[in-house]
Parts: structure tokens; sequence; C-alpha cells
């Protein structure tokens, strides 16, 4: 059996497009985010501010 290391995923933010490289991520109780909007669920509205996300409910 081969060993695979996760080393990228779509953020958490249910809303967002992103793939986030695992060691440059946002970490929040086990989850990981591609920006600081998404990881404290966009409290002021704003969208994560990635080129062609819409992301920000």
């Amino acid at each position: 059996m081969t060993t695979t290391t996760v080393t990228q995923m779509k953020c958490a933010c249910p809303s967002c497009l992103c793939i986030v490289d695992i060691s440059q991520a946002i970490s929040r109780d086990g989850h990981y985010y591609c920006s600081t909007a998404c990881a404290e669920g966009h409290k002021e509205g704003e969208g994560c501010g990635h080129s062609g996300c819409g992301c920000h409910s």
C-alpha cells in the first residue's frame, strides 16, 4: 500500500471555491481556510479576496 500526504485541500468555508496549501492556510478548529474572512465566518460580509471566488456568506 502507498501512503499519500495531503498538501492541498478546498477551503473549509462552504461558499468558497479556493484550494489552499495546508502549510500556508489559516487553521481553526481542525479546518483549513484560505483567508481570515473565511476563517471568521465573514463577520463583516467581506469575501476572501481571491480572484474568481465570490464567497461572502
